[in-house]
């Protein structure tokens, strides 16, 4: 359902920039007064025009740098009164809310921890309360779109009119290539829900490590994201916070330089047409694809009734397994990949379930 939320477009946020993407660069953690400053005149030099950095670093487990603490906002307010940056930082709880407007800080955003918490977030409302500063939310580190949108809704009914959000990406269990999975799909539906929402990429997070970043980077511009929040460090191999997914304000400069920015619209009369044609053979496909599975579950149904008419179990994981191997054999052989083939038939896997425990419960 699309929410019409009374927001502001990016570009009425009073921040400067020409074109697509907004970029929001900086270190992942303030850690002294020059090594901020000096990251921020880089950045300066390469056009960056909006400095972030963190100054309160909640981690997973104790015992490692956790932030300089209200210190580093002077830090900030330096940045910002020498280089004529914006300057941005994570708050978590209503006092830092406090101590970053006690410095000026121009945009705040809403970390993923935080988002996961609703009494959180609305301390943080609640603290924000007539002040209409620009906030970003992430999104919360589990796959959750509710909760990244109640989030959303607590900010925007504490009276802020400029609210973006951050997706940077979603934590698994076990080793991927990624150090959180992007799930793009999230994104996207929260840009259905929330169509005038700017969207804004955080590439180092989802990346982990500063090798991925480009096409992380890239990926986010050709699916229409409004901007980036990326962390970049004058030496990044001294980072005491992130240092494999934090870049150098030189090699941030080659990525954004590299990027292809496609027009979302914008086609000739031909080539739309020509657009609407495969776009109709997609529909015509998705309407085959219910179809079968209709008759799938139709299939699915007289297996209920055989396996309650006989007292057997619903899930019978032998055949589950073997429904798994063969499909990721056949799928391989298709082109498709190992991620989407799981799925997809875990997703009808679990339809499937549904569909045969009203059976059982008739």
């Amino acid at each position: 359902m699309k929410l019409l939320l009374d927001t502001k477009p990016i570009k009425e946020w009073g921040i400067q920039f020409e074109n697509r993407p907004v970029v929001i660069a900086g270190p992942c953690s303030a850690e002294t007064e020059k090594q901020v400053l000096d990251t921020a005149f880089q950045l300066k030099e390469k056009g960056i025009t909006i400095f972030r950095a963190g100054i309160w670093k909640p981690r997973t487990r104790p015992g490692y740098f956790e932030g300089v603490g209200s210190k580093g906002l002077a830090w900030l307010k330096k940045v910002k009164e020498e280089t004529g940056l914006l300057v941005a930082t994570e708050v978590a709880s209503e006092k830092h809310v406090y101590e970053a407007l006690k410095y000026g800080i121009d945009i705040l955003w809403v970390g993923a921890r935080s988002t996961a918490n609703p009494f959180v977030v609305q301390d943080i409302a609640d603290a924000l309360k007539g002040i209409d500063i620009p906030i970003l939310v992430k999104n919360p580190i589990n796959p959750d779109l509710e909760l990244w949108k109640g989030a959303i809704e607590r900010i925007h009914a504490a009276g802020i009119s400029r609210i973006g959000a951050i997706h940077r990406g979603f934590s698994s269990y076990g080793k991927t290539v990624y150090r959180n999975l992007p799930t793009w799909q999230l994104p996207i539906d929260l840009k259905t829900d929330f169509p005038n929402i700017p969207m804004i990429n955080d590439p180092s997070h989802i990346a982990g490590k500063r090798e991925l970043l480009f096409e992380i980077i890239q990926k986010a511009m050709d699916l229409n994201f409004d901007g980036l929040i990326i962390e970049s460090h004058c030496d990044p191999s001294c980072a005491l916070s992130d240092a494999a997914q934090q870049v150098t304000p030189n090699d941030l400069d080659k990525m954004l330089k590299s990027i292809i920015i496609r027009n979302p619209n914008g086609q000739s009369k031909e080539s739309y047409q020509e657009l609407k044609e495969y776009r109709a053979q997609i529909d015509s496909f998705d309407k085959m694809l219910l179809n079968l599975l209709e008759e799938r579950m139709e299939i699915v149904k007289k297996i209920g009734r055989f396996k309650k008419n006989n007292n057997l179990t619903i899930l019978q994981s032998t055949r589950w397994e073997q429904i798994i191997e063969k499909n990721l054999e056949e799928g391989s052989s298709r082109g498709f990949s190992e991620l989407f083939i799981n799925r997809l038939f875990k997703a009808i896997h679990q339809e499937s379930i549904e569909y045969q425990t009203k059976i059982m419960n008739e």
